[in-house]
């Protein structure tokens, strides 16, 4: 889920990261893609960056958090926003 902030060039991100599996999760990775926007809504670059997964999760267990996701100001001129599109995770 995606919010904006009062900064154009920054957005709050809420990711619920789910472990499925039959052991924890101790650490790991998630990483953002954030697409900067133009006014007539074209694509103009796409930023990455990465941030610590919610560690330790446990087998069964979920997890919410919410990151503040923002690129360079001067990344994002007046009349453009940022979305983050793309979010992947690591995990060990």
């Amino acid at each position: 889920m995606r919010k904006a902030t009062d900064k154009r060039w920054c957005e709050d991100v809420t990711l619920v990261v789910r472990n499925t599996g039959g052991s924890a999760v101790r650490s790991g990775t998630v990483t953002f893609g954030t697409h900067v926007i133009g006014a007539l809504g074209i694509d103009w670059a796409t930023l990455e960056s990465t941030v610590a997964l919610p560690a330790p999760i446990e087998a069964g267990a979920r997890k919410e958090r919410t990151w503040t996701v923002c690129a360079d100001a001067w990344r994002v001129p007046i009349g453009m926003h940022v979305e983050t599109r793309d979010v992947s995770v690591q995990w060990k």
